[in-house]
């Protein structure tokens, strides 16, 4: 492709609206051709910023405009499903912000849809696997140095909890980046899930179970274990240390830079998920813009995506019940071995 990708967005709420801001300013290779969101004046501003980008409030409509090329989904999950089918209908390569869908069934069915079209289209955003801190650590753990992995030890703390946060969103909106890591980081699949509550923190709203401690175990017989902490009150904060048979290795300590002044020392803590993966998700749009330019599809797919939702449907239960609950999987179909 010699001129520059043509991108319609799907959602234009905190995520994408950065990443039609990625594209229009960091991104090479592309450009944003429409945008489309339920909100009419919302979707209309973020349009007019644009040279060249049309306003939609219909999904279907904004995948149809002149010069699409490829979609970029960022609407709330639930909507995810039937954008892809649309994307799929149009032979359109996808972007579709985590989750795929919002449970493994939906999930299923857009797996099967996408075999029936016999090649993949969509790179699911787990924009961890292009942080630069994973990727080291992903190197490290793939060279065999330190022996066989034993434990993943994962902390995943917000600064405080939308109003609308729920307890089972601790499992599909948070801790899913810390299943998809621990498969990608261990290059196997999570088999069962357990939950632990202790006394919700007096910081978290009324009625939400926060924090709580994840344990998942792996097909490799290794444990994950993940903290999960949505109002720890300071910052946002992602930290894993792989712990294996000869060593450990520590990422997410954030040791940027350290201040010294008036007898003190320090740093900064960002405050939330585009801060501290700003990177990530450049680097991740600016794959996905340069393998679609050249017929090609990367990154996490939508196996992935399918296997992360049965993950923390199986979370969900073990949080519910107080009881370790399996992960049950198909068999992985071999467009995606």
């Amino acid at each position: 492709m010699n001129r520059p990708l043509g991108i319609a967005v799907i959602g234009t709420g905190k995520m994408g609206a950065d990443h039609v801001r990625r594209i229009d300013r960091a991104v090479s290779g592309a450009r944003v051709v429409a945008v489309a969101d339920l909100d009419a004046e919302r979707v209309k501003d973020l349009a007019s910023r644009i040279e060249g980008c049309t306003a939609y409030t219909d999904p279907v409509a904004a995948m149809a405009a002149p010069g699409v090329d490829a979609v970029l989904i960022a609407s709330p999950g639930p909507a995810h499903e039937a954008a892809l089918l649309e994307a799929f209908a149009r032979d359109l390569p996808v972007l579709c912000e985590k989750p795929l869908t919002p449970d493994s069934a939906s999930a299923l069915r857009v797996l099967e849809a996408e075999q029936r079209l016999g090649h993949r289209r969509v790179q699911v955003g787990f924009m961890r696997r292009y942080d630069a801190e994973y990727l080291r650590l992903k190197s490290l753990l793939d060279s065999g140095e330190f022996g066989r992995p034993l434990f993943l030890h994962c902390r995943h703390r917000n600064a405080s909890s939308p109003s609308f946060f729920t307890t089972r969103m601790l499992i599909n909106d948070s801790v899913v980046h810390e299943v998809d890591a621990a498969r990608w980081l261990l290059a196997q699949e999570i088999t069962a899930v357990s939950v632990l509550r202790p006394m919700p923190s007096s910081a978290a709203p009324e009625g939400l179970r926060d924090p709580q401690l994840v344990l998942l175990e792996t097909s490799g017989g290794a444990i994950v274990d993940v903290e999960i902490f949505v109002n720890c009150g300071f910052g946002y904060q992602v930290q894993c240390e792989a712990v294996c048979e000869a060593g450990s290795a520590r990422i997410g300590d954030g040791h940027a830079m350290v201040t010294q002044a008036a007898g003190r020392w320090g740093g900064e803590i960002p405050q939330d998920y585009v801060v501290r993966f700003a990177d990530a998700y450049d680097r991740q749009v600016q794959r996905w813009v340069d393998a679609t330019r050249q017929g090609r599809v990367e990154g996490p797919s939508s196996w992935d995506g399918y296997a992360a939702a049965a993950v923390c449907e199986a979370g969900v239960r073990a949080q519910e019940t107080g009881a370790r609950a399996s992960v049950e999987l198909i068999g992985l179909p071999a467009l995606y071995r």
